[in-house]
């Protein structure tokens, strides 16, 4: 069980590297666009982006996390080169399609905005970015499905290295603003479209397979809903903040939803990645529902602790990276953020009844109905609450999403988590952070330690109301030993490395 828990985490932490560079990037530019992007631009940049995000979520229609079940399902070993051919064909056509209707249609569509010539030149942007990032996706779908952790990463890091040199060139030397950040993201995918479609060729056999690509669909559909619905949990507030407010506070409330989005990015998505594919293989094995049950424990423990730093110390981190101090008010979210992560991560989890035994519908039909509640928050408490009422609005929907998933994934296929540990930790990461705010406006000389000491304090207080087995003790102890000697840590870290690439 432990051996199979190694050999998950470290493929996690392996795309962990992309994600952390992903966030760190995003960090990196925050000084150059708060200081040569003002907080309404940075309002509109916000909200394009997250139209980019669901474009690509609805044109994906599902298929790249069917090619991930084709790809690893026993049953379809033997058609995978003409499974990739067959839905790569799909996805191109697709492209092909929202491209020339995006063409006609973009003239009349921009219209609608305040600057529309600007506007015009950013969607037509968009387009081309959100085609190539599907096939890009597509693409990095099967390398994940394979196993290839270390190739997925470097490849995310190529992107994001020739995205962040773009960026600050066009923002900063060639000063076109928020066209700029466009420009660089069109030349990433570009170039990562270039890569990629070579090392794909050899997997793919020229024969289009109908009933895959039908199957594709059809386990793809209803994926379709929950990940348009799961995208409008995370962003519809955007859009219901500017219909009620303006780009300013949109701007605000974005760059608190990015810092949170730290530990989206470090954990949960890299946890993502590693997750399906092995869950797949596990499936029906003797142990499985162990494997799982340790699994949501594991990540909820790391999600409060890495949550609970994040939250304490957001103050201070936007105040870092934030040059304007116009952007500083936008800590208040961070916690509130943080903490709905928290129950995004452990919903992945609680999911798995339904996609082991391929009942994806009801994935759609609880994320949309939260999708919907969330919607319905937004309109009633942003107009009173402003931003807060939104972030509110995004904690509460994603608790609801949390149990209503655990509860219909556990008709399909019961996994026994450990809801008392679970509720454990969430509680006295709580308190814990309630503690820490009493410091807030204390001086950086008392309020830095008080807000270290709790945070360290957090795992040894679980110890106290043993949370953790003697197993997990003596895992502890383990590695402690193996990493406590710094002049060998290379000889570790690459004796960790053989073995994910042996695997």
């Amino acid at each position: 069980m432990l051996a199979n828990l190694k050999y998950f985490a470290r493929h996690s932490i392996i795309y962990s590297v992309s994600n952390v560079a992903a966030k760190a990037i995003g960090v990196v530019l925050l000084p150059l666009y708060t200081k040569y992007i003002s907080l309404s631009e940075f309002g509109i940049l916000g909200i394009l982006e997250v139209t980019l995000l669901i474009a690509v979520e609805f044109l994906n229609l599902g298929q790249g996390q069917s090619l991930v079940m084709l790809n690893n399902s026993q049953e379809y070993l033997g058609k995978r080169k003409s499974m990739l051919f067959s839905i790569t064909s799909f996805s191109v056509i697709v492209c092909l399609v929202f491209i020339l209707l995006s063409e006609a249609l973009l003239p009349s569509i921009s219209k609608f905005f305040s600057e529309p010539s600007e506007f015009y030149n950013y969607l037509r942007l968009c387009v081309y970015i959100i085609s190539l990032r599907l096939l890009n996706s597509l693409f990095l779908n099967k390398v994940r499905a394979d196993e290839r952790s270390i190739l997925y990463t470097g490849i995310n890091l190529l992107k994001l290295s020739v995205s962040l040199g773009f960026a600050v060139y066009f923002v900063a030397f060639a000063k076109i603003g928020i066209l700029g950040v466009f420009y660089s993201y069109l030349i990433a995918e570009l170039l990562i479209f270039i890569i990629l479609l070579p090392l794909m060729i050899p997997h793919m056999s020229v024969s289009f397979d109908k009933k895959l690509v039908l199957l594709s669909i059809r386990f793809g559909i209803p994926l379709i809903f929950g990940s348009l619905a799961m995208m409008l949990l995370n962003v519809s507030d955007r859009y219901i903040l500017k219909l009620y407010t303006n780009y300013a506070t949109v701007g605000l409330y974005d760059l608190g939803y990015r810092i949170a989005g730290v530990l989206n990015m470090f954990l949960i998505m890299p946890f993502t990645l590693a997750l399906m594919p092995l869950a797949y293989q596990f499936y029906g094995k003797d142990g499985d529902k162990r494997y799982y049950t340790k699994i949501m424990t594991y990540l909820t423990f790391i999600l409060v602790w890495a949550g609970l730093a994040l939250s304490m110390f957001g103050k201070e981190i936007i105040k870092v990276f934030a040059l304007n101090t116009q952007y500083w008010n936008a800590y208040h979210v961070v916690p509130i953020v943080v903490f709905s992560y928290v129950f995004f991560g452990m919903r992945i989890v609680a999911s798995l009844g339904m996609f082991l035994t391929k009942n994806t519908k009801y994935v759609a039909y609880t994320t949309t109905a939260a999708s919907l509640f969330n919607i319905g928050l937004n309109f009633w408490w942003i107009p009173i609450f402003g931003m807060m009422g939104a972030a509110y609005s995004t904690l509460i929907s994603f608790v609801l999403l949390h149990f209503v998933t655990n509860y219909y994934s556990n008709k399909y296929y019961k996994i026994p988590y450990e809801n008392s540990k679970l509720a454990m930790c969430i509680t006295i990461g709580v308190v814990l952070y309630l503690i820490s705010s009493q410091v807030n406006d204390f001086q950086t000389i008392v309020r830095f330690p008080v807000k270290i000491i709790l945070v360290f304090l957090f795992p040894f207080i679980l110890y106290v109301f043993k949370f953790y087995e003697q197993v997990e003790l003596s895992a502890i102890q383990g590695f402690f030993l193996k990493w406590k000697n710094p002049s060998v840590w290379k000889d570790t870290f690459n004796s960790e490395m053989k073995k994910v690439i042996g695997k």
